[in-house]
């Protein structure tokens, strides 16, 4: 479906100051699924990409002037850059941003494999939050996170999560990042990412499109592989006493149904807001459309010769971000559209038409959605009951705690 350009402005720069990886994780949307236009790119960006890559990032955001600017350093392994090249890097993005009224927050999402106090002294001379992707339990997380010698990482991971959670250095702790993984247990994943401390998590679904289907689908009707398992894992922390963690996942979509607004991209319609800059200076659009088809994320536009605002005009970006009017004509007339805002862009695609389809995960997004819906709203008729009770001395209890109303979805 075609949209108009639009000039609204990034928010979210991926900057991938490294284009190598030091696992081989079998499963990777970078260089396992269908793009290959990692091998083409230098190790490691050059310092004058470095250099006008901050040029450009300030001098959008001094254009657009939103209240925060995120920069996300991604690879590849970003820490494969260097403790030195990362401060850098940082430094001059500090610089860049002296008297502006834009926040500046920059993160490096890692697999945490090679975090250690000499790259944690760095980032907090120049504020940098880490994010580690964790899948959990040591053998799901081994399984599908390997050495290239197919040595498991998740030791290593958990002596740099123990750093983070050091007084010292716990103000970095950005939080945990963990794939969805059918044949690991939902209770057990979530409680082994609690068991680390994050200040937030986040739950992701794997990538894939209707041609190469997630692990799972299709699955047969009424499965709902996805949506079982994360509705677990959404009971087991929805009833928990007290909150444990923010999960961005789960909060977001309760947000909405309490007529909020969406934190995560996986929730409503306003569609990612992401731009990556690659080692040698390509702009590009979401690096998840490197699971649908080589070449999928491409713009032809590089940082040496256009800035954000100009890249903003390509077609890709202007359908991230067309809302509903940009969704498939089934997904338009669903009672959940505006919640769901169908799925990521990258898993509606099909070789026939395109991005012109539900998300591959449809059912199972609905299901959850519904989930919660129901979850939320047994919630409040229990805390409605429960304040007519306070009026005779009964107690008030927890908005968010379970109802006896509401069967959940197993």
């Amino acid at each position: 479906m075609p949209c108009e350009p639009t000039p609204r402005g990034f928010t979210q720069f991926v900057v991938k100051l490294h284009s190598r990886c030091n696992l081989a994780c079998p499963d990777c949307y970078v260089y396992e699924l269908r793009d290959s236009g990692w091998s083409a790119q230098p190790r490691v960006m050059p310092p004058a990409v470095m250099e006008r890559t901050v040029q450009r990032i300030a001098e959008h955001v001094r254009r657009h002037r939103p209240p925060v600017a995120r920069v996300m350093l991604h690879g590849g392994e970003p820490l494969l850059a260097g403790p030195r090249r990362i401060g850098r890097f940082a430094e001059a993005l500090r610089a860049a941003f002296g008297g502006l009224d834009t926040a500046l927050d920059v993160v490096v999402q890692t697999n945490g494999a090679l975090l250690n106090r000499t790259y944690l002294d760095v980032f907090r001379t120049w504020g940098v939050r880490v994010g580690v992707s964790l899948e959990g339990t040591r053998e799901a997380h081994d399984r599908r996170r390997r050495h290239h010698s197919g040595r498991g990482s998740h030791a290593d991971v958990v002596r740099s999560l123990a750093l983070l959670r050091d007084p010292e250095y716990r103000p970095l702790y950005g939080g945990l990042l963990c794939t969805v993984s059918l044949d690991a247990d939902p209770v057990a994943t979530y409680e082994a990412l609690v068991a680390e401390e994050p200040p937030v998590l986040d739950l992701l679904m794997p990538h894939g499109t209707w041609q190469f289907p997630p692990p799972g689908l299709p699955a047969e009707p009424g499965a709902l592989p996805y949506a079982r398992w994360l509705a677990a894992a959404f009971d087991r922390w929805y009833d928990a006493p007290e909150r444990e963690v923010p999960v961005r996942l789960f909060d977001s979509l309760v947000d909405l149904h309490l007529g909020g607004a969406a934190t995560s991209e996986v929730w409503g319609a306003l569609g990612s807001d992401v731009v990556v800059v690659q080692p040698d200076g390509s702009i590009e659009q979401n690096d998840i459309l490197k699971a649908v088809h080589e070449g999928a994320a491409h713009t032809g536009y590089h940082i040496d010769a256009h800035g954000f605002d100009e890249a903003g005009t390509h077609p890709g970006f202007a359908a991230e971000r067309a809302g509903i009017t940009g969704l498939c004509a089934q997904c338009r007339a669903c009672p959940v559209v505006d919640i769901c805002g169908g799925g990521l862009r990258t898993h509606r695609y099909r070789r026939e038409n395109g991005f012109d389809n539900p998300s591959c995960y449809c059912a199972d997004l609905r299901a959850l959605i519904e989930h919660v819906r129901d979850r939320v709203s047994g919630s409040l008729r229990a805390l409605a009951k429960d304040c007519h009770k306070a009026v005779t001395g009964g107690a008030i209890l927890p908005i968010m705690g379970r109802s006896a109303d509401v069967e959940p979805l197993h």
